[in-house]
């Protein structure tokens, strides 16, 4: 499947967890939720990858986990906040440069309708 069907897929899945949970829970609340839809539709993701940095030839890791992961094409940032901010949106452009992955969804959940926390992000 291509990142474009993925994305689409994975994004009614969020609008299911949301429709069921609503706003209001703890991040990892949606994310186990979401893994477990995204299995249900045979999407293979993985969640809390950890993400080293590449520095000078040397695999560093500093801490950086993926909040979900498709292998090879996307990186979902899940959050539950008030607003999202331009932090956010650098936070997975630089997940996606340290992995080669060229498509990422960051999802607010702390929102009403949840299309209103979904933005995409290519590099």
């Amino acid at each position: 499947m291509t990142s474009d069907i993925i994305t689409q897929k994975v994004i009614g899945c969020a609008i299911e967890v949301h429709r069921q949970l609503g706003p209001g829970l703890l991040e990892s609340s949606y994310e186990n939720c979401l893994i477990y839809e995204l299995q249900q539709i045979g999407i293979k993701a993985v969640s809390q990858i950890e993400l080293p940095v590449s520095y000078k030839g040397m695999k560093i890791d500093a801490g950086y986990r993926l909040d979900i992961l498709i292998p090879d094409l996307l990186i979902i940032e899940l959050k539950a906040i008030d607003k999202l901010a331009p932090i956010h949106s650098a936070q997975l452009i630089t997940y996606l440069k340290l992995s080669g992955i060229k498509t990422g969804l960051l999802i607010n959940f702390n929102v009403t309708k949840l299309v209103d926390g979904i933005k995409r992000i290519s590099v």
